[in-house]
């Protein structure tokens, strides 16, 4: 540690730390521009100038490391001069386009500006024009507004992980781009817009429908994917109308995936869904909630007594107090076939246990693993923010391997990037390979000979202090799932690597706390399968969100009675639905996620359900109690939360025992866009119009 003075106030500092990020500790402001904490020093706008004792010149605070006994003044005549200087030629090109800009109110150069700026020009000459670069359907460029700080073309190289921008020319020649006309495809891009300090990149579909000052700031959590990233809906008359980042350093640092920003275009679709309607006669008809709940609890008690033969589905994506009431109500009514595992389709493992799926490794702890193996995932595309943990490790110097049953797209170098349809055989020659470095012999891998590949995944995972293996979406989906677990089990077990069933959806965790599995009842493949009597779903649009859809719609429209609860309208459900209730979607109740970590997290309503939506909790509970069932008493969702226990339920990975035979896979589960995985995200014109989803159309 040394100690430095700033204005004549002592501050204490390692040694080696840049003196802008000292003088932020202590609460003393340095303009800036080009700087960023989460990217690396460019010091090229030099708006930090700062005057150092013994310096002969003013220096960037963002690339001058403190040392034992400087002396800095920030405000100085010296200082002060070099910044205004560096401001005035700031300006000089910069449009005077402040009342149309989107940035307007939130500009960081209209705010240093107001400091440091002059209120008359010493120039006339014409201002430089550049033409506007049309990088795809999520940013929007006005590149004669742009200040040439490079955020954005470092975000790309240092996070995203794709050099999508770059600068060419020198000087005030210089100008950010794409290479050839190209669109932007990370599907983490929507950061560059916060890190661009001026409005040379903003969003598309927010573009010209508000000003930030009119904007209301809500905090929210992701209700996409498991990692629970930290959201701010903004809203205006009752309308959210854009998703910024929550800063939560230990779950989502400050990004967010453009899935998490732009999907809030599906809560403004024209296929909300905002009022009761009940079939009869094959005709809809809208009704108002008292009939409605009168007709569905006359529906419902009188399957009580086939109460085997109904069918409760619900989206991973619900609320723990959605999928706790409904849970309690489906078991009051003596149904036992509950599921929120709609994709998977090898259940073979319940007989042995549930698996309960989570990430056995705090965030932060992700980037500081050894040896990581992915198995069956693609993870830039499942979990984007995860993704981002694990490149970190990569670019640290660590081992990151996967068996795919295909070569996919990823933004690091994969120590072993091992492919093929079968993976159970990729993981067997993995054991056989720890099993003869441990000089262990199990009789199902003793035909198997072990490739160079294998070998060498084995080895990292033996020799790693810290390693794991992490089973994704495309495993979960494979039809020998549960081969795949056993397997992986047994290579976590020889090589003392922790093993990841990765949770998907926003409340994968949140459904097994509650217990929301098919205890004595049937999955939802059997389900589908073989057919039920009746259907409950809540927030599932069949077609879309389970494993094989067509067949869902099949045992939809054979079943004598199916009761949906959805924020949206769709011609399917109206073909085989008997009622359907409007239900709020998550920015427009109280709830809770439980992450791929196991933390709970809750949050607030940001804006009023639109017509007649209701909270499904809430539905839930007054049907409880039209239906004489027990424990329909709460008045707010904290109540619901509460009945909780303090952790998830214990269906963590046994001591499971290896297969008799290896299956052998001919055939690739398909795997999910990351632009279709709810119906929210489905109804986003932006999303869907991007690369992602244009390319598994």
């Amino acid at each position: 540690m040394v100690k430095i003075e700033i204005n004549g106030q002592i501050v204490e500092a390692r040694e080696g730390d840049m003196l802008i990020d000292v003088a932020d500790d202590a609460q003393i402001t340095i303009p800036r521009f080009c700087y960023h904490k989460k990217l690396s020093i460019a010091a090229n706008c030099r708006m930090c100038l700062v005057e150092v004792e013994g310096a002969p010149k003013a220096v960037p605070a963002c690339a001058t490391p403190v040392t034992d006994g400087m002396k800095v003044q920030t405000k100085s005549a010296k200082s002060i001069a070099a910044q205004k200087s560096v401001m005035e030629f700031l300006l000089i090109n910069h449009p005077l386009d402040c009342p149309i800009c989107d940035q307007g109110g939130e500009c960081e150069l209209q705010d240093v500006a107001m400091e440091y700026g002059d209120d008359v020009s010493k120039y006339s000459e014409a201002k430089r024009i550049l033409g506007d670069k049309d990088v795809g359907p999520l940013i929007h460029t006005d590149m004669t507004r742009c200040i040439h700080c490079t955020r954005c073309v470092r975000f790309g190289q240092e996070v995203g992980g794709i050099m999508e921008l770059g600068a060419t020319g020198r000087s005030e020649w210089m100008e950010i781009g794409t290479y050839i006309e190209k669109s932007i495809t990370s599907e983490m891009s929507g950061n560059m817009i916060d890190l661009c300090p001026v409005g040379a990149l903003t969003s598309k579909p927010f573009r010209y429908s508000a000003r930030p000052w009119e904007l209301k700031a809500h905090q929210g959590i992701s209700p996409h994917d498991s990692v629970g990233s930290h959201l701010i809906l903004h809203s205006k008359n009752n309308e959210v109308k854009r998703v910024v980042p929550g800063d939560k350093e230990s779950i989502n640092e400050i990004w967010i995936s453009d899935r998490d920003r732009y999907s809030y275009e599906g809560l403004n679709s024209t296929d909300r869904f905002t009022t009761p309607m009940i079939k009869e006669k094959g005709v809809w008809k809208q009704v108002d909630w008292e009939t409605a709940l009168a007709f569905v609890s006359d529906k419902l008690s009188a399957l009580k007594e086939t109460a085997d033969e109904v069918g409760v589905i619900a989206s991973p994506s619900s609320t723990v107090e959605e999928l706790q009431l409904l849970q309690k109500l489906a078991r009051g009514l003596g149904i036992t076939s509950l599921d929120t595992r709609l994709r998977q389709q090898d259940f073979s493992l319940d007989s042995e246990g549930y698996i309960q799926p989570k990430l056995n490794h705090r965030f932060e702890e992700v980037e500081k693993l050894d040896s990581t193996l992915l198995v069956g995932s693609y993870l830039r595309k499942e979990l984007p923010l995860l993704n981002h943990r694990l490149r970190k490790t990569q670019l640290a110097g660590r081992s990151v391997s996967s068996i795919n049953p295909e070569s996919f797209d990823v933004n690091y170098d994969l120590t072993q990037d091992v492919v093929n349809i079968d993976m159970s055989a990729e993981l067997a020659g993995v054991a056989k390979a720890l099993e003869e470095m441990k000089q262990e012999e199990s009789a199902l891998f003793s035909s198997i000979v072990a490739t160079d590949a294998q070998k060498m995944i084995a080895k990292s995972l033996l020799d790693s202090a810290k390693s794991s293996i992490m089973l994704g979406q495309i495993a979960q989906m494979d039809s020998q799932f549960g081969q795949l677990v056993k397997l992986a089990n047994r290579v976590a077990t020889l090589s003392g690597a922790t093993l990841n069933v990765l949770p998907l959806a926003a409340n994968d965790v949140g459904a097994y706390a509650v217990n929301f599995l098919p205890e004595n009842g049937k999955n939802v493949a059997d389900m589908m399968q073989q057919g039920m009597k009746a259907f409950i779903n809540l927030g599932v649009e069949v077609e879309y969100d389970i494993a094989k859809g067509s067949q869902a719609l099949e045992a939809m429209n054979k079943a004598e009675f199916v009761l949906n609860l959805t924020a949206f309208d769709s011609e399917a459900q109206r073909e085989y639905a008997d009622v359907m209730l409007p239900i709020a979607p998550f920015s427009e109740i109280a709830g809770t996620y439980i992450n791929a970590t196991g933390l709970k997290q809750s949050f607030k309503m940001a804006v009023e359900p639109k017509g007649d939506a209701k909270a499904a909790w809430k539905i839930f509970r007054v049907l409880g109690n039209m239906l004489e069932l027990e424990g329909f008493d709460q008045t707010h969702s904290n109540q619901v939360l509460a009945e909780l226990s303090d952790s998830p339920a214990s269906l963590a990975l046994a001591e499971l025992s290896l297969p008799s035979t290896l299956v052998k896979v001919t055939e690739a589960a398909d795997s999910i866009s990351i632009y279709s995985v709810d119906a929210l995200v489905r109804r986003s014109p932006s999303l869907q119009a991007s690369n992602d989803a244009v390319a598994n159309a």
